[in-house]
């Protein structure tokens, strides 16, 4: 017997700290892990698909999701909406699956708020000086775009004691192992475990 539902994971970090990496990672050797699909209003870029890159949506309709509180969470970006839709979510969760949401931290702030039962996991790079290396080694931004992504990394990782556990991306392995460590400490809390409990209970 175990517990059957999948937990809410809140995952954050800042730009050039590895998320992608991780996640990918954490796919590949846990298949009970799926990743969250947000939705926006914003045009589709190149070969992204709808339901599987983002749900693209139109403005009224995101807005219609709004208002029937539909959304996990949402904000507007450079005129368009983001958000995360409620509804596939909760379904993976009702699945068995650990649905991880690979969100900002305004709006991870605004899940763990709605959700406290959601587990919170923010990503820190070894130091801000390997964090500039790393974005410096993508070679895809201007050196103005990088300090801006350095200030605001700043401002992220002040607020990372906000989360419920801090893991350093410095060995990938290492921490995608910590990360399933954390995942199945979770699903061992006596908070979560009622129906188990109660499964024992009523297993004579």
């Amino acid at each position: 017997m175990k517990n059957k539902d999948g937990l809410l994971v809140v995952f954050s970090g800042p730009s050039g700290v590895g998320k992608d990496s991780l996640l990918q990672r954490l796919l590949e050797v846990n298949p009970q892990i799926s990743l969250s699909i947000s939705a926006t209003t914003r045009a589709p870029r190149g070969a992204e698909q709808h339901g599987k890159d983002y749900y693209f949506l139109t403005k009224e309709k995101f807005q219609e999701i709004i208002k029937q509180d539909g959304m996990l969470e949402h904000a507007v970006y450079c005129d368009n909406y983001y958000g995360t839709p409620r509804q596939p979510v909760e379904e993976g969760i009702r699945q068995g699956r650990d649905v991880i949401l690979e969100i900002e931290v305004q709006g991870g702030a605004q899940v763990r708020q709605k959700n406290p039962a959601s587990v919170s996991i923010f990503v820190l790079p070894p130091s801000m000086r390997v964090l500039s290396q790393r974005l410096h080694k993508r070679g895809t931004d201007s050196e103005e775009v990088i300090q801006k992504r350095l200030a605001k990394a700043r401002e992220e990782i002040q607020k990372a004691e906000q989360y419920d556990y801090v893991v350093i991306n410095d060995d990938l392995e290492e921490c995608v192992q910590e990360i399933c460590e954390i995942l199945s400490a979770e699903k061992k809390k006596a908070s979560r475990s009622g129906k188990l409990i109660e499964e024992v209970l009523n297993n004579e």
